[in-house]
């Protein structure tokens, strides 16, 4: 049997992953990282280790000796424990971060697939293995957005895009076709939370993957968690890019979402021009 590692972070997308992988016929080897992965992941994989974040060496060890050639990253890594001075460095990370140009997505994830296959392990596309995660096109929810929730998702891709250019975040907020926050260190769900507060209410959100997104790491994710920021933010319209944007346990989600009169929608520039 193949095994699959399995680099777990923050929320619920490891164990999606996990689930996936193992019904596809994978052998699941999860490196769990201490204070970020949720302690429900052993219960899925086939083998488990804790890691601090930081021990890369330990990590692609542990990969190596449980036969694991091929690695995938699901959950959350926030970039501000680098920023934070969070990690506990081993020699191996110290050197990689020593080589970084900069700290940008990019950069980053590039770099981490270079030094995995220095050690024979492949990154392989995350989207092998969320197919039934993806965001089809189209509204998800039973409220549509209205034409002034439609203008300001079609002015928020746009500013998304460009943000997403510069490697700064997947994430805006907008109202009156004003950006009230960008998503930056701090995730999609503080960007929220600060945006919706400087809206008032009545904000749009638009999550979008970056131009030339590589699909092996950081694909924009939403789940219930960012459903609850949008209803203490008083949100009333959330737009993912369709085909390249994941939602966690869609169906719970949309439900809590009707409820809440929240509309969902799945959009791509071709479609948003069509509105235009």
């Amino acid at each position: 049997m193949k095994s699959l590692g399995l680099i777990a972070g923050q929320g619920e997308m490891p164990r999606a992953i996990a689930l996936e992988a193992k019904r596809q016929g994978y052998r699941v080897v999860v490196a769990a990282l201490r204070g970020l992965a949720d302690e429900s992941i052993v219960h899925h994989a086939d083998a488990t280790e804790w890691f601090k974040a930081g021990k890369l060496g330990a990590i692609i060890n542990f990969l190596k000796a449980q036969g694991a050639g091929e690695v995938l990253f699901a959950g959350k890594f926030p970039k501000d424990l680098i920023v934070r001075g969070a990690l506990s460095p081993d020699p191996r990370l110290l050197r990689f971060l020593f080589r970084l140009r900069d700290r940008g997505d990019d950069t980053i994830l590039n770099s981490v697939a270079g030094e995995l296959s220095r050690d024979g392990i492949s990154l392989l596309d995350m989207r092998d293995f969320c197919r039934g995660m993806l965001v089809p096109e189209g509204p998800l929810t039973r409220r549509k957005p209205n034409n002034d929730e439609w203008r300001d998702i079609s002015y928020g891709f746009r500013i998304a895009k460009g943000v997403g250019r510069l490697e700064i975040g997947q994430t805006v907020v907008v109202k009156d076709r004003a950006v009230m926050a960008v998503e930056a260190v701090e995730g999609t769900d503080e960007t929220i939370l600060r945006g919706g507060g400087l809206a008032g209410g009545g904000a749009v959100v638009v999550k979008v993957s970056r131009p030339d997104q590589d699909m092996r790491m950081d694909l924009p994710v939403v789940g219930l968690a960012t459903l609850d920021s949008m209803v203490r933010a008083e949100v009333r319209a959330l737009a993912l890019e369709a085909g390249s944007s994941i939602i966690i346990e869609r169906d719970e989600l949309v439900r809590k979402a009707d409820e809440a009169g929240i509309a969902i929608a799945g959009v791509t520039e071709a479609s948003l021009k069509e509105r235009d």
